[in-house]
Formats: structure tokens, sequence, C-alpha cells
């Protein structure tokens, strides 16, 4: 499902337009994306939930030339499937 498939589905299911929609979901990732950012976690219940983890500093081996090089440690999102969402998967 892409994007505006979503928007679509929204739309129908609530008889709000498609553009409003579209405003309403372009807020929530933004409004994601900044709290993320600031290291705060998004607790969504019974959808689940996206914190901010850390990735260690690693070496890992280039397979063409067999140098080790060295990844420095980063962010990432971790998203955790909330009990609501795994039993509606699980599901279908």
């Amino acid at each position: 499902m892409t994007k505006a498939d979503l928007i679509k589905a929204i739309s129908e299911s609530t008889k709000i337009t498609q553009k409003d929609v579209g405003l309403v979901l372009d807020s929530f990732m933004e409004t994601v994306k900044q709290s993320l950012s600031k290291g705060e976690n998004i607790n969504l219940v019974g959808f689940g939930s996206f914190e901010v983890g850390t990735r260690a500093a690693r070496q890992a081996r280039n397979f063409k030339t067999k140098e080790i090089i060295h990844i420095p440690a980063s962010k990432t999102v971790k998203f955790k499937i909330g009990k609501g969402l795994k039993e509606a998967v699980a599901q279908s």
C-alpha cells in the first residue's frame, strides 16, 4: 500500500476529503519525525511504539577488497508491534 492508497482508504472510510486526509497524514509523519529526532518515544496503544535506538560502532569487511572498514555508531528508529496489531496480522 502506498501513501496515496492509504489516503484514499482513510478518506473512503471516514468520508473526509482526500486533501484533508493528506494534510493530517503529512502532519502526523512530521510530528513523529520531530519527536523521534528529540529522542522522544511514541506509543500508540494497540498499534505499536516507535523508539530511538543506537547502534554501536563496529568493524566490517569489504568483500571485494577484503579491507576492514570502520562503521561509526549511529541512531536508528525501532518499531515494536502492539498487541492489537500483532493479533490482527496473526488472524489474517
